[in-house]
């Protein structure tokens, strides 16, 4: 059984490299005003209590990742792209975070959920002795189930706990720091828990970019023509300049992957690039079909998946189809290695252009010279299936795909997450005997704080399979429910969007 968090976190900052930049940079400018913040990530589970409850036996529901926001640890969720400015001189520090988590829970007969919350785009504003965690907030009441749409809602209050944020480094490094929800908060929350709450601690780490050191040069006009952007350059041509797709895959692979279980890894190869969520394939080319809105592109790069229980899975030689009636393909060259007796030659072998998912691809007219899908749900082909070993059915849903294919020479790419220069601040989950699969026990219970406040019907049913663990607290504590051994990827109970729910 997990042991509970203390109740008070120890929090400290570290500004990296200041020591050297002060003994550098002429008197003052170490604490240049209004730096800019440019890459990173904030990782918070959001509150643990409430990710059992929705993945557990009564809301049995889960969630799904959005905009490139990754897990990490046992439950917590990575938020990506850290973008805004840092004050040196007065410790001030601003910076808004890409990425969102849609839970879902209560599934009603008609298909929709009387659970239905969507939390992205963090903002951490920090001054004096504390700050605020501001969100996009998307929620439905549980009572009435009218759905409320708000932008950076004031979310959560944050403690520095005497944390002195002055200073010139070139990082910000916070770690868990402790949240409270905010009366706004509470009742963007659909009301299942009350201000004064205490939510998940939050941790980032973030780049600060070097403060200027001369005046500002207005470059020659030489300096800004090496790629002239041509009005007859049109998407007309039919050619693909350049392209990308990004892909993760699974999430609960990938967590089964580098779990307990697998003790494995992924390798890329071939210029593939990891966006902490996703794998990135590049330099895409092929042709694309203006009015039929449809493509044929191959794209660069490889990752290989290895681990115990014989895993040795590779996909490589990336290519999209889409057709004129909006249906797209993914395919990839297979490679599934098996187990074999010691001291014999492992012969992997290779199944060319196998379809792995298929995803909808409508309006693929191209905007400024580009033409792009957005994070469109894929599901498993029967090919898939059978490139996986059979750990997923036909018909599971996969990870969301996008894709962007850039038809002139001045169309620009969608930018990968940028998870910043520094480590994550966030210590490794402790290992646990539950998952995530598993029904609440007294090792993930706790008092009213922590247990959501349950629609009308629910209450009392949650009140009976809590009241044995509830009468053996003596005291308020909070309790992480933290894994490293993800469930099965065939019956994953923490995605909202598979097959199994």
């Amino acid at each position: 059984m997990p042991a509970p968090a203390p109740p008070h976190r120890r929090t400290y900052v570290t500004l990296l490299c200041a020591a050297v930049l002060v003994a550098l940079l002429p008197a003052g400018q170490a604490n240049a005003a209004s730096r800019t913040v440019q890459g990173g990530r904030l990782d918070w589970g959001i509150k643990s209590s409430f990710q059992s409850y929705v993945t557990g036996p009564i809301a049995n529901g889960g969630f799904s990742l959005t905009g490139g926001a990754a897990t990490v640890g046992g439950s917590q969720f990575r938020f990506h792209s850290a973008t805004g400015t840092y004050d040196g001189s007065s410790g001030a520090f601003n910076a808004g975070f890409s990425g969102g988590v849609h839970f879902l829970g209560h599934k009603k007969s008609d298909g929709t959920h009387q659970l239905d919350l969507t939390i992205s785009r963090p903002t951490v504003r920090l001054s004096g002795n504390g700050g605020t965690l501001y969100v996009d907030v998307i929620s439905k009441a549980k009572g009435t189930g009218a759905v409320t749409t708000a932008s950076q809602v004031p979310f959560a209050s944050l403690s520095l706990g005497g944390i002195d944020m002055k200073g010139g480094g070139n990082a910000v490094q916070l770690n868990n720091l402790p949240a409270t929800l905010t009366a706004q908060g509470a009742k963007s929350f659909a009301g299942y828990y009350t201000a004064g709450t205490a939510l998940d601690p939050v941790s980032l780490s973030a780049d600060v970019k070097a403060a200027a050191t001369g005046p500002t040069r207005t470059p020659s006009p030489s300096a800004t023509a090496s790629k002239p952007k041509s009005k007859e350059s049109k998407a007309t041509s039919g050619r693909i300049e350049d392209g990308a797709v990004d892909w993760g895959v699974r999430r609960t692979f990938r967590e089964y992957v580098t779990g307990a279980i697998a003790q494995g890894e992924w390798e890329l190869t071939g210029g593939a690039q990891d966006g902490g969520a996703l794998f990135r394939f590049p330099a895409g080319s092929g042709t694309y079909d203006e009015k039929k809105q449809s493509l044929d592109a191959t794209f660069a790069g490889a990752v290989r998946f290895t681990g115990e229980q014989g895993l040795d899975l590779l996909l490589g030689e990336v290519r999209a189809k889409v057709t004129d009636d909006g249906k797209g393909t993914l395919y990839a060259d297979v490679t599934n290695g098996s187990e074999t007796p010691k001291n014999e030659t492992q012969k992997n072998e290779t199944q060319k252009k196998v379809p792995l998912v298929t995803f909808t691809a409508k309006d693929l007219k191209p905007k400024n010279g580009l033409a792009q899908v957005t994070e469109s749900p894929t599901k498993l082909t029967a090919a898939g299936a059978e490139a996986f070993g059979g750990m997923y059915k036909a018909g599971t849903a996969m990870d969301p795909v996008s894709l962007a294919v850039a038809l002139t020479d001045s169309a620009e790419l969608p930018a990968l997450p940028d998870l910043g220069s520094t480590e994550s601040a966030t210590p490794k989950a402790a290992d646990a005997e539950a998952t995530t699969a598993e029904p609440k026990t007294e090792a993930t219970a706790s008092d009213s704080d922590d247990v959501p406040v349950l629609p009308i019907g629910l209450a009392a049913a949650f009140l009976a399979a809590v009241a044995a663990a509830a009468v053996l607290l003596t005291r308020r504590r909070r309790t992480r429910q933290a894994s490293d051994t993800p469930a099965a990827p065939a019956s994953s109970a923490s995605s909202a969007s598979s097959d199994e729910h």
